[in-house]
């Protein structure tokens, strides 16, 4: 059985003793210049690239509107403990967002600590992505050098859909940053073979599924695989420390759903997106299988969505919609990811190279085969959980396939590099192509890519050809620039202009349909409403706000207007203000048909809403009996209904309400109750 090796020996070199660990003041130092033996450019890189990516994050912050869904339930968290660990949409907790509230806890915690607005709800997303981007560089370069590390890093910076969905408040930035944080634990265990980071690996994925469900687990088939084959352990071993950290797995996933599952039905919010009020038929149905098959058993699931990333297909990711966002470095990466495998075929088991490539290999492909055959609902922004793959394999392969070039047979290697960046860069000119005469930066871009992808090309050959090292150092130069430009005038353009809250995209519109916020408001410092790339309706605008007091102002889809309820009626500010003051002590300031006005609607407010059927309006959360009984009660007075267009509320509930209550002639759809209505 294999055993893991005993430490080296104390050299003459160190006196024959370990070298004392760093001081303090050295260990700062090292913060901002790196390790002695790093190339001195290294970490003023790293920091450059980490700027970087803070600034196309957090820059001109005004002008973000984010997620009106989310926005409300992080805004009621911050009203309410019980929302806040449910995750309800509003703060009297009659149902829950469609997804696991770890995203907004993280956000709900910065709301709470600092105040309720656009900074306090971004600050975490733009932590998870700069976060991201390092751990990513970390974990690239224990194994392949500076040189790959800071073009993985610089490569996920500038991936144009991770851009738009860092601006944003939906959970994706702290799911990716969980995944990663999985990653560098699983790859520390695979080298050392202890047990406890592979335990670690299991918590951080556990929390990503406490983020998006399902989707935290696309990459769990290539850690099972790299740990299980590249760990320097026996094979007993490696199963016995997988079991223990599979145990730790499901226990960190499991926890809230089983603790949301035992707590009575009447003691918590409705479970949003479910069938049967359960967060398991969430799981596997909405947040699961649903977004694989498409139609299911489960309500949410019944949308493809495909309209809004184009069709299901192994094209999918390369299409007018999907393209620009993520598709600039796949050409490069899938070749990176063969030659790399084949350059380290003849390595040992253990190789910690080679289980690099299989992660990030496995990562890439399992990700792409999902994005891009899903039948089920489909946003553009799902695909930013790649990109950690192709930017990996991106700053990998290159230098691999750099080293390859300049030192292996020309015969067998001298065309991949060249052949490699030849195919990325003219893809980058077609996609270029399609956005033409979008504006000045794409033009430009397209004009970059070509020539420095010729130049690459080009001098890689003649520097090979005269040996001339210096000029394929300047051709690998190019190369970088030329792979890059695109994504950089996408990314750009993600970060000066607003962007769709529900369905975020870079650069110019392609014919991607949008799911915009349905009005409402934004926290404290919004600018105007989203006009979001997608060419989608944004969310709302809002005056400032502070600690402790409800958002205020108008909404973006009509004048004074906070959206429609989901049915054809109009919901409008002076309907707000007609509800607030006659609100008579109720719980609920109304109920309507979907999540989208009720969102709007508490964010205009600041008081709780009824969404009664969930997202897409289908959602079994409210019934008759239940609204009979919260009407005797007092919580509930108002309700908005109707069956024109949309959404339209449940017909029973409809029919009862109109026979039963008295109608606010001057809001049409409205219909006050109270208990005396109740027979």
């Amino acid at each position: 059985m294999t055993t893991l090796a005993p430490p080296p020996a104390p050299t003459a070199q160190d006196g024959g003793h370990r070298a004392a660990p760093p001081a303090a003041g050295s260990r700062l130092r090292r913060l901002f210049t790196g390790a002695p033996e790093d190339p001195r450019w290294a970490r003023p890189a790293l920091w450059a690239i980490l700027v970087l990516a803070t600034a196309l994050y957090a820059w001109n912050l005004s002008s973000v509107t984010g997620n009106t869904f989310y926005d409300a339930a992080v805004y009621s968290g911050t009203r309410s403990w019980k929302a806040f660990f449910f995750g309800a949409l509003d703060s009297g907790s009659f149902i829950t967002v469609d997804k696991p509230p770890f995203a907004l806890w993280v956000m709900g915690l910065s709301a709470r600590a600092f105040g309720y607005g656009t900074w306090q709800l971004m600050l975490p997303m733009v932590a998870a992505g700069t976060g991201s981007v390092a751990l990513l560089y970390r974990v690239v370069k224990r194994d392949f050098g500076a040189v790959a590390a800071t073009i993985a890093g610089l490569a996920l910076t500038l991936t144009p859909i991770t851009v738009a969905i860092t601006r944003d408040t939906n959970p994706d930035p702290v799911l990716v940053f969980l995944m990663l944080l999985g990653a560098a634990a699983l790859m520390k265990a695979v080298r050392t073979g202890r047990l406890m980071p592979l335990v670690w690996s299991g918590v951080a994925i556990g929390f990503a599924f406490n983020t998006k469900m399902m989707q935290a687990y696309v990459v769990l088939p290539v850690f099972f695989l790299v740990y299980l084959w590249a760990t320097r352990l026996g094979l007993g071993r490696r199963i016995r420390n997988l079991a223990v950290g599979t145990v730790a797995l499901v226990v960190s996933s499991a926890w809230w759903m089983v603790v949301v599952d035992l707590v009575p039905a009447s003691s918590r919010p409705y479970i949003g997106g479910s069938t049967d009020n359960t967060v398991w038929d969430l799981v596997i149905g909405y947040n699961g299988f649903g977004r694989i098959f498409g139609a299911s058993s489960s309500v949410g699931s019944q949308g493809n969505g495909a309209s809004f990333g184009g069709e299901a297909g192994l094209y999918r990711l390369f299409n007018s919609i999907m393209g620009g966002q993520i598709s600039w470095l796949i050409p490069f990466a899938l070749v990176a990811l063969i030659g790399g495998l084949v350059l380290r075929g003849r390595a040992p088991r253990t190789d910690p190279k080679r289980a690099a490539l299989l992660l990030w290999g496995g990562w890439f492909v399992l990700h792409y085969l999902t994005f891009a055959l899903a039948e089920g609902t489909f946003h553009p922004y799902y695909v930013t959980a790649m990109a950690p793959g192709v930017a990996a394999l991106a700053g990998i392969g290159g230098v691999m396939l750099y080293r390859a070039f300049r030192e292996g047979s020309f015969a067998r290697w001298g065309w991949v590099l060249p052949g490699a960046i030849a195919v990325s860069a003219v893809w980058a000119v077609v996609l270029l192509q399609r956005v033409s005469g979008s504006g000045t930066p794409y033009t430009v871009a397209e004009v970059v890519a070509g020539v420095a992808g010729a130049v690459a090309v080009t001098g890689l050959l003649l520097g090979r050809f005269t040996g001339r090292q210096r000029l394929t150092g300047i051709a690998a130069l190019a190369a970088v620039v030329a792979l890059l430009a695109g994504p950089a005038a996408y990314s750009a353009s993600a970060a000066s202009s607003s962007t769709n809250g529900t369905n975020p995209t870079a650069g110019p519109s392609t014919g991607g349909m949008g799911g915009g916020g349905m009005g409402g408001q934004r926290p404290s410092g919004s600018g105007g409403p989203s006009g979001g790339t997608s060419g989608a309706t944004g969310s709302g605008t809002s005056g400032a706000t502070s600690q402790g007091q409800p958002p205020t102002g108008t909404g973006s889809t009509g004048k004074g207007s906070t959206g429609t309820g989901g049915t054809g009626t109009q919901v409008s500010s002076a309907m707000v203000s007609y509800l607030k003051k006659n609100q008579d002590g109720a719980t609920w300031l109304v109920a309507v048909a979907t999540d989208q006005t009720a969102s709007s609607l508490i964010l205009e407010s600041g008081q709780p809403v009824i969404s009664m059927g969930g997202w897409s309006g289908s959602d079994d959360a409210m019934t008759l009996a239940k609204l009979k009984s919260l009407v005797k009660s007092g919580k509930l007075h108002y309700i908005v209904v109707s069956s024109e267009g949309g959404q339209s509320t449940n017909s029973e509930i409809s029919t009862w309400v109109k026979k039963n209550g008295t109608a606010v002639s001057a809001y049409s759809g409205l219909y006050r109750l109270d208990a005396s209505d109740v027979g």
